[in-house]
């Protein structure tokens, strides 16, 4: 139906024949025509949508779905919204991680743009859990040799405490920096106050966890919206 997601699929009379010299691959790819008895047709692995106009609106590769923390994400639905910022021209998205995955976001921008600043920009357009955990800014995207980007060249990504340490100096800057190094697994000495729960490791999952434990230890209820809108400790730390 119109609007609704699906995989796009080719038939008609320029429909080849199949993949040379690979007849399994054949068979998953060109199937029995649904509709019209005898023919076939070939399914892309593209994901699209018809629009009302009648054009149809590429959305991404099947193969490029990952499962974040129970959730199916498709990667190009993230990399449209976020090549939609003014800034940036091309942005590619990875799952990394192997049991505890994160989404990162790479793009290509003339500077390099907060990433605080992209991480509200699409809290506007998607959901909490198909915000990238860390944005990587690079001057042009690794390419293969047809000219597709080169996903496997793509930089990892190390969560490091920062080069501006702040230490907390309240009483609930110090519990928080004791929460935090529980939920994100590290030493509080790496934990710096200005530094987002995000570019530290953090997730929507983590950040729930977090709020529970700040319920539990301070007594208060803090919205996971906050959590989102006031990244750092000292920023929670006076909203609390």
């Amino acid at each position: 139906p119109v609007g609704v997601k699906g995989e796009l699929c080719i038939a008609g009379e320029g429909l080849a024949k199949g993949y040379l010299n690979q007849p399994e691959l054949t068979r998953s790819k060109f199937v029995e025509h649904p509709y019209k008895a005898g023919e076939r047709l070939y399914k892309t692995g593209d994901l699209a949508r018809w629009l009302p106009n009648g054009e149809i609106e590429f959305l991404g590769r099947i193969d490029h779905q990952v499962k974040i923390r129970g959730f199916r994400i498709e990667l190009g639905e993230i990399e449209a919204q976020l090549s939609s910022h003014e800034q940036i021209r091309e942005a590619v998205l990875l799952a990394r991680g192997t049991e505890d995955k994160y989404l990162v976001a790479y793009y290509v921008a003339n500077t390099e743009v907060d990433s605080s600043l992209l991480r509200q920009f699409l809290a506007e357009k998607l959901p909490d859990y198909m915000i990238p955990q860390a944005f990587v800014h690079l001057d042009k995207l690794p390419l293969t040799s047809s000219g597709k980007v080169n996903r496997r060249a793509l930089p990892d990504v190390e969560f490091e405490a920062g080069e501006h340490y702040l230490p907390p100096t309240t009483e609930t800057e110090k519990k928080l920096v004791q929460i935090w190094a529980e939920v994100l697994k590290l030493e509080s000495e790496q934990i710096s106050i200005n530094r987002s729960f995000f570019e530290l490791g953090g997730h929507s999952l983590r950040a729930t966890v977090m709020t529970n434990k700040v319920a539990q230890a301070l007594e208060v209820h803090l919205p996971l919206r906050e959590v989102f809108s006031r990244q750092n400790i000292a920023a929670l730390a006076a909203y609390i």
